[in-house]
């Protein structure tokens, strides 16, 4: 139990840290200044392949959206940096590029983003500013690429022979040895594109990758999108300084994907072979693994309805393919990356055919379930062949935290490998888990209410070997003056109508005798990674928001992930019913609290968010005293094909789905005071989702109140934004909640 002696501590010494301090108080200036209050926490930690060196990306002290290379001797600890972001690259991002990264939720950051060991160990691949280096351990800098606009998609072959990259939408391979570039394919242009994921790979499936290289180097799958039957939509991207107009090819609910090939060549381009996806290409191309071996090619093909998934065996050679197995659901299946190949052929998968996310061992037509019971499996970490186990994370003992599990690929008794109290294996922004292995050794992350977040290094039982950022909240930590007012959360449980049980947080603030508060509930309420409810780190404008006397308060209701498919299923064609339902349900009881103000309480959300604020005004007028609506989805007709079609069917579907659950419906019903926010170069929930609202709402001459952003996407935020995003936000809710002038 050692590992977790600090953790603990944490928690028990937090009223010792604060009668060492004077309780000063936040200020959203600090909360979004550099450095993060949360500390110096690293991104995209990576062991090296001999586990001597962990890197990571780190932010700068002064720059908390500018990151650099750094490295930790795992012996001794000593740190390095590798890369300093500030003395290379420069060079003006490309469209692309920056929507790749909006599709990444890593908009706005700057510096080294991304890298990739090479399998000698000896240096690294570092894409920077859309130019491509690599990185070796002794200093030096090789520039792989000079030439205009951006490479995208870097990607080190497994051997460390070549590197693979796109440019001008061809697939161009470069040898590490003789340091000749070859360009392998010659019709990308246009609508035309080789070896990049197309928009709904990134935004909705969690593919971001359009090329795999098999594990020998010789053989390279890549994937043809042509985008030429997508609409064509001009997105104004307004800004200070003027208007750019973008053409995009952006796949409404209902309307034609971009069709999406994959292809099989040798390494000089030759060889090619089209793999056999099926007669129908009105399909997804959901995942692509390699087997161990390099022989065989594995494909997930996910139907349009995404009730269907098949996986299929593919031949590399000549591209000819057989199923395996399919998945079917009466809903929809949610895709995962947790497929892995073992050496005797067998293959571990992740299913919800029982109504739980669970693992299965498939060995020649025969199933054996691993894992069972009324709880989920997130993601597999590692497959540790020299004992047979499954190292994979878990919310089996609670849904507001996700743990550390082994069970063996025979199956039988779930080991627990770390202790309850913290979110273990946090997520890279909406993506990647942060625990990753390599060897014998695992990169560990965990936060909780009190603690945020740290990183180690662990064995493969989860025993802390030495930690990578203890990140305690002492000394010169950016916390430590702000400890003596952190409020942690209190979590708890209510009911839904139909007797489900949900998932509460709640900040309260401190009150005088007799004080009543009033509260914002902060909403996301929607499926796939809408989570509001976990044990992890809270957010500085959280801690800010209770200083200034608010309640802070939100419900995971059903649809929301991680709770199996019973519940999630709810919202099935139904959007905005139960969710709706649900957080009513967490507004009676706060109202029930004797010291909520219950004429006081306000909604505000973003994106799925702005839509469920929407939703709740229009639902229960006067229940709110106000709502703030983020780049809300105001018509589900105008939002992406395999999100959209996922929970609600196609919109030329009998039944009136669509038109249920669209805000643009009822917004004669909205009479509560509105504040609209959108972005407006946003390409994932596009502005034109707010201008059919602003259009509605003032045709029937309801009153609202709107801020827009110019140059910005879906994220809003950066230097000055967040601030003035959360002034707005706040002056608005003094002066219909409160009544008080100002925001602080």
């Amino acid at each position: 139990m050692l590992k977790w002696a600090y953790a603990l501590a944490v928690v028990a010494s937090a009223p010792a840290l604060a009668d060492q301090h004077a309780a000063k108080k936040l200020t959203l200036e600090r909360v979004f200044a550099s450095p993060n209050l949360g500390g110096s926490v690293p991104r995209s930690l990576k062991l090296s392949p001999d586990g001597k060196l962990l890197t990571s990306l780190r932010p700068r002290a002064d720059d908390r959206e500018r990151f650099d290379l750094w490295a930790v001797d795992t012996e001794t600890g000593a740190a390095r940096m590798l890369l300093d972001s500030t003395k290379f690259g420069g060079g003006e991002l490309s469209e692309a590029e920056k929507m790749q990264r909006e599709r990444a939720r890593i908009g706005g950051t700057r510096g080294i983003v991304a890298y990739e060991w090479a399998a000698d160990g000896k240096s690294l691949l570092v894409p920077l500013d859309g130019d491509i280096y690599l990185a070796s351990l002794d200093g030096t800098i090789r520039r792989l690429t000079n030439a205009p606009g951006s490479e995208l998609d870097a990607a080190i072959s497994p051997k460390g022979k070549f590197v693979s990259f796109v440019r001008d939408q061809n697939l161009h391979v470069t040898s590490l040895v003789t340091g000749v570039e070859n360009r392998l394919t010659r019709d990308g242009g246009g609508a035309v594109s080789w070896g990049l994921a197309e928009f709904v790979a990134q935004e909705e499936m969690d593919r971001t990758k359009g090329v795999w290289w098999s594990p020998d180097d010789a053989r390279i799958a890549v994937a043809r999108v042509d985008e030429s039957g997508v609409a064509l939509i001009s997105r104004a991207a307004i800004g200070a300084d003027g208007t750019k107009i973008y053409d995009q090819r952006y796949p409404r609910a209902g309307a034609a994907n971009a069709t999406v090939q994959l292809f099989v060549m040798r390494n000089d381009g030759t060889g090619l072979a089209k793999v056999d996806l099926g007669a129908n290409e009105d399909c997804y191309l959901a995942r692509v693994d390699w087997a161990e071996d390099g022989k065989t090619l594995y494909v997930q093909r996910e139907s349009r309805d995404q009730k269907t998934l098949d996986l299929l065996k593919v031949d590399p050679v000549t591209g000819a393919s057989s199923v395996v197995f399919t998945e079917h659901a009466r809903t929809w299946l949610n895709l995962n990356d947790n497929f892995r190949t073992l050496s005797d052929g067998s293959i571990i998968w992740s299913s919800e055919r029982d109504g739980y996310s669970h693992l299965y061992r498939y060995n020649r037509g025969r199933w054996t379930q691993l894992t069972k019971g009324p709880w989920n499996v997130r993601a597999v970490i590692a497959v540790d062949g020299t004992r047979g186990r499954i190292v994979f994370t878990g919310n089996r003992q609670t849904p507001i935290e996700q743990q550390l599990y082994a069970v063996s690929i025979d199956g039988g008794a779930i080991t627990q490998l770390t202790a309850n109290g913290a979110w273990t294996c946090a997520r890279d922004g909406a993506r990647a888990e942060t625990c990753s292995a390599s060897g014998a050794r695992m990169i560990v992350t965990r936060s909780s209410q009190s603690q945020p977040e740290q990183a180690y290094l662990a064995d493969l039982d989860g025993k802390r070997v030495s930690w990578i950022e203890e990140n305690k909240i002492e000394g010169e930590h950016p916390y430590t003056p702000y400890i003596a007012a952190h409020v942690a959360a209190t979590f708890g449980t209510i009911k839904a109508v139909d007797g489900s049980v949900l998932q509460t947080k709640l900040f309260k603030p401190k009150l005088a005798d007799g004080a009543k508060a009033p509260v914002l509930v902060i909403v996301y309420g929607g499926p796939g990674t809408g989570r509001q409810v976990t044990n992890t780190w809270a957010s500085g404008i959280e801690q800010y928001l209770v200083q200034q006397g608010w309640a802070v308060f939100s419900v995971d209701g059903r649809g929301t992930p991680d709770r199996g498919k019973a519940f999630e299923d709810q919202i099935y064609r139904a959007m905005s019913s139960v969710e709706v339902q649900d957080q009513l349900k967490g507004v009676d009881w706060l109202k029930s609290q004797p010291w909520v103000d219950a004429k006081r309480v306000a909604v505000y959300g973003s994106s799925y968010g702005g839509y469920m604020t929407l939703r709740l005004l229009e639902s229960a007028p006067g229940v709110f005293a106000a709502g703030v609506a983020a780049a809300p989805v105001t018509q589900w007709e105008l939002y992406d094909t395999h999100y959209t079609e996922r929970y609600m069917g196609m919109p030329q579907d009998p039944g009136g789905a669509y038109a249920r659950a669209d805000p643009l419906t009822y917004t004669d019903s909205i009479a509560d005071p509105l504040l609209l926010i959108h972005g407006m170069a946003d390409d994932n929930v596009l502005f034109e989702n707010s201008t059919a609202l602003i259009a509605k709402l003032q045709a029937a001459s309801r009153p609202f109140e709107m801020m827009v952003y110019p140059g910005q996407t879906h994220r809003l935020a950066g230097p000055g934004i967040s601030v003035h995003l959360w002034r707005t936000i706040l002056a608005f809710l003094n002066r219909n909640v409160r009544h008080v002038p100002g925001d602080e």
